[in-house]
């Protein structure tokens, strides 16, 4: 681990706002029904899905998902309760045909497995057998009480116990803002389970001489919103919970105009503002998927990833540092979250790439991601 380093900047940090800097579920709100697996074996079928296999959907021609061509909300894949890990976790599936090629999608915050809308489809016809799980906290899947429950040894734990599900060695393993982070910690964590990483919006989370929680406290303030929710523990869940559709509408946006930095807890301020900015990133019909999912679920389970940072910190303590699994890395060029200054030394096979876009990397820049990812997972292949 970097140790004998000075204290550095943690890669999320950013004293502009905390619109768009997420980092470090759709309930389906009456669209679908989760079926219940309780063996060891596949997730039983739903009834009634659009499928061509049990329990997943057509893989459709990439050209159908073209820019913002997105299918109608009750088209994405019917649900599947699967028990790992003291837990349940809400799965969504595609090309299940795909068998021995499993590829693991896993959301940010506030998310849902629902932001892997555009690549399911896309990277099922592309030979995978896509499996995108609600994470703890989200959705359907379970939401313990305890903080602690959401450590990164229990969030990469319930990925390991869901390959184990499947009958999988290991999977490649896509994460998006601390989807990404949950990634980056599991192959750390279980580097065998991993055999090649995709990451995006959120780089390699170098660990300082000191716990992030107290590095930006000292560095950015407590009301900067990692802070806050950590300092004012339910605070932010009940402004975000009053006012869910505010927040969620005012958060998915693009082209925004550049702001100066107000006082106050940015996040707070943003569920509180009446006007959005910019452009949406999301169709009605999608966010109110993703309303749904949160008006039902409550944003404290996904908030407690944040409040197990420093935890997180130590776990890591005496793990080797170096991801050496192939990697790509995707940036936006006008996200918040700052670029990993030393990417390579801890991830010396990576190759990264950036689009013209903001923070929501695989939805506001679909096709891109779409042809990045499957351009570089077949350069793999053919290695």
């Amino acid at each position: 681990m970097a140790t004998s380093r000075s204290v550095r900047t943690p890669t999320t940090l950013s004293r502009k706002t905390g619109h768009g800097v997420t980092g470090f579920g759709w309930q389906d709100g009456g669209i679908t029904s989760p079926t219940r697996s309780t063996t060891s074996e596949h997730p039983r079928p739903v009834r009634g899905a659009p499928t061509s296999s049990p329990g997943t959907f057509v893989a459709r021609s990439p050209r159908k998902y073209r820019g913002n061509a997105m299918p109608n909300p009750t088209d994405f894949p019917k649900p599947t309760l699967v028990p790992v890990n003291g837990v349940e976790l809400e799965v969504f599936e595609a090309g299940r045909e795909n068998a021995e090629k499993p590829i693991v999608l896993c959301h940010g915050w506030p998310e849902h497995a629902f932001s892997w809308r555009h690549q399911m489809p896309v990277l099922a016809a592309a030979g995978y057998h896509v499996i995108a799980p609600n994470q703890r906290g989200y959705g359907n899947s379970s939401r313990p009480a305890e903080v602690t429950d959401y450590d990164i040894e229990h969030l990469s734990g319930d990925l390991v116990a869901l390959l184990d599900h499947y009958g999988y060695e290991d999977a490649v393993f896509v994460g998006h803002d601390w989807g990404a982070f949950v990634v980056w910690g599991l192959t750390l964590l279980h580097p065998d389970r991993v055999n090649k990483v995709i990451n995006l919006s959120l780089p390699y989370p170098e660990r300082g001489e000191r716990p992030w929680i107290e590095s930006m406290e000292d560095m950015l303030g407590g009301d900067f919103y990692f802070v806050h929710f950590n300092r004012q523990p339910g605070v932010a869940d009940a402004v975000f919970e009053d006012n869910t559709f505010q927040f969620l509408r005012n958060l998915y946006r693009k082209n925004e105009p550049p702001r100066e930095p107000q006082p106050g807890m940015a996040l707070i301020d943003l569920a509180r503002a009446e006007t959005p900015l910019g452009e949406p990133i999301m169709s009605d019909g999608e966010l109110a998927v993703l309303v749904s999912a949160f008006e039902s679920s409550g944003f404290t389970g996904g908030i407690n990833w944040y409040r197990n940072l420093d935890r997180n910190w130590h776990l890591l303590a005496d793990v080797d540092p170096i991801i050496r699994q192939p990697a790509l890395m995707i940036y936006g060029d006008r996200d918040l979250v700052a670029r990993g200054a030393n990417l390579a030394e801890f991830v010396p096979n990576v190759e990264v790439v950036s689009f013209d876009c903001g923070h929501w990397i695989q939805q506001e820049k679909p096709e891109e991601t779409n042809q990045a990812i499957v351009k570089w997972l077949e350069q793999q292949d053919a290695t």
